[in-house]
């Protein structure tokens, strides 16, 4: 394979995983400050033969508990899923879509499969405008079952299970169903953001009742069960995916749906039931004798994380270092030019054919060209390029608003097969609608609400059976055709800036993963350029403000999770903005 060859491809030769050999070490809860970084979260997690970073300590033990029972990656990504909808269900679940990123240790492969939710087959490109024509505020379009797609998590777990699994489908349900019934310890992180958002999720029927208990939001520390989840599972275990896309399960989906009082939604059982879960190309680029894959389209993720890496390769971030305003210059306008490629070109390759050429050496060396200048390129300057195409089209910018509220997963077994699985309901709680004790995503409103801009069609418009373009950006990073780091992360739109950073952080700089995932962070998807208030990064304000850039401080609340696999054993991070963790043996 050429030093720099950019590629988008389906599976990869490469050698099969080295073993691995260290102390266990599980990661402590101590933040504290760090002159270089401004933040270190607890110290990296350490292992000698498998690890899960998870986003819940629940979730986390239940994975570690089957690869201890020999389950394989695939099997514990279906006990920390299902655990994940139960005990952080404002974030993923049953309900919502998820991306997954694997490499086969046997065979030397990379498969992604896309879990994403599809629209419904009655919807239509005006789905989000107003009666005038106009596009809706985006809780106007989110509250309610509009904004409800196909989910897509069962099949896509099912299909992961059927292929790469070792233990019996339905034993891998027992740590969320048991935590269902019995209850679990409600979280400070799901407590803060049941109050926060009493406005809406208090307001609807079918989830005041149950994050509102005698008219009060859940507080910390409190027993909460969901015997309603439990069953669902239970039918899940028994039934696999079939029993979730149809029967009482899909029912009850519709049922909540379509019967929204003020903002119904369009979705059939016959959607529910023609759910397919399906294997993409990865997209992959080679950055600095390492090959960094992940998810291609539908998802955004992978390409516009490759076009960043792409165009700072001819940049010397070693050197300049993490401390430089420079370095972030440079990284601020490839993520600029990078998600204005993005807004015009990415969308369901089933539906919108993709420029073969946006990962081309060539054309991202054009592209970095424009970055090499003292000063922040102005407003006007930052135009989508014309990658290589093999038969070139139209194509008219359009924008969609993607919120914060994902989660994700690396899990590495025994035999040293690797997932990296990012799983999201869209914004915090979804579409606010709860069935079958599921949380419901809100997908759809990752579409375009404008269908059209001067009479021309945008690629990310909603249509019939279509997926929605996202950011998730679940990655494996190779070297010498071996994985040594998995990561992703949530954030919305800002997961790739996040996870980009994170690689730079590791590659360049130098940086084990846990110190990697807790670098400040600085995001310029748009041209305002994100600082994370109250560390390091507050620092570089005035210098990038020299620049020519309009600056702003505020939280940036990733939920990166990452493990390095190395020849002296497996090193996880997990992200201290939130309450996930790593452990393993």
């Amino acid at each position: 394979m050429p030093g720099h060859a950019f590629l988008i491809r389906t599976m990869l030769s490469l050698a099969l995983l080295a073993p691995v050999a260290a102390a266990a070490q599980q990661a402590s809860d101590t933040i504290a400050p760090e002159a270089a970084t401004g933040m270190q979260a607890r110290p990296a997690a350490h292992a000698t033969r498998h690890m899960v970073a998870a986003a819940n300590p629940l979730a986390a033990e239940a994975g570690l508990e089957v690869l201890r029972k020999g389950g394989s990656a695939a099997d514990a990504l279906v006990a920390v899923q299902t655990v994940l909808g139960l005990v952080e269900p404002q974030s993923s679940g049953m309900g919502g879509g998820a991306f997954l990123v694997w490499y086969d240790a046997a065979t030397g492969e990379m498969t992604t499969i896309d879990g994403r939710e599809t629209a419904p087959a009655a919807a239509t490109p005006d789905l989000f405008l107003d009666a005038d024509g106009e596009p809706l505020g985006f809780f106007e379009a989110v509250v309610g079952g509009r904004s409800v797609g196909v989910p897509g998590v069962p099949r896509l777990l099912e299909t992961a299970h059927r292929r790469w699994g070792r233990l019996d489908w339905a034993a891998l349900f027992d740590p969320a169903i048991k935590l269902a019934s019995e209850g679990f310890e409600v979280s400070p992180r799901l407590a803060a953001l049941v109050a926060a958002d009493a406005d809406k999720l208090g307001a609807q029927p079918t989830t005041a009742g149950y994050f509102f208990p005698g008219g009060k939001p859940l507080a910390a520390g409190d027993r909460l069960s969901n015997p309603t989840y439990a069953e669902t599972l239970r039918a899940i275990a028994e039934g696999g995916a079939d029993a979730f896309h149809a029967g009482p399960i899909a029912e009850a989906i519709v049922v909540a749906v379509t019967g929204h009082e003020t903002n119904p939604g369009a979705m059939t059982l016959d959607d529910l039931a023609g759910y397919e879960a399906k294997e993409r190309p990865a997209a992959c680029i080679d950055y600095r004798g390492h090959e960094v894959c992940g998810m291609g389209p539908p998802s955004s993720g992978a390409i516009t994380v490759g076009q960043i890496l792409g165009m700072v390769e001819g940049f010397d971030l070693s050197t300049l270092g993490p401390d430089d305003p420079e370095s972030w210059r440079i990284f601020g306008e490839a993520t600029r030019l990078a998600f204005a490629d993005r807004g015009r070109y990415l969308a369901d390759p089933d539906f919108v054919r993709v420029p073969e050429g946006m990962l081309d050496r060539g054309y991202l060396e054009s592209r970095a060209a424009l970055i090499r200048r003292p000063t922040a390129m102005g407003p006007d300057e930052v135009k989508a390029g014309e990658p290589p195409w093999e038969k070139a089209e139209l194509r008219i910018d359009g924008t969609s608003l993607e919120q914060p509220a994902t989660s994700h997963m690396v899990i590495v077994d025994d035999a040293g097969n690797v997932a990296s699985m990012t799983s999201s309901v869209e914004n915090a709680f979804g579409a606010r609608l709860m069935a079958a004790g599921m949380l419901l995503n809100n997908q759809l409103t990752d579409f375009s609400f404008a269908p059209k801009q001067d009479g021309d069609a945008i690629a990310n418009r909603v249509e019939p059976g279509k997926r929605p373009r996202s950011s998730m950006s679940p990655t494996i990073i190779l070297q010498d055709g071996k994985p040594v780091h998995a990561l992703g992360s949530p954030g919305g739109a800002t997961i790739i800036p996040y996870v980009a950073k994170t690689i730079v952080a590791l590659i360049d700089w130098r940086m084990d993963m846990q110190r990697a995932i807790s670098l400040p962070h600085l995001a310029n998807p748009f041209g305002r350029y994100m600082l994370e208030a109250g560390t390091s990064a507050d620092d570089l304000a005035d210098d990038l403000a020299a620049f020519g850039y309009e600056v702003r401080a505020g939280e940036l609340n990733s939920g990166l999770h990452g493990v390095t696999i190395g020849p002296g054993g497996l090193t996880g991070g997990a992200d201290p903005r939130r309450e996930g963790v790593a452990l393993g043996d």
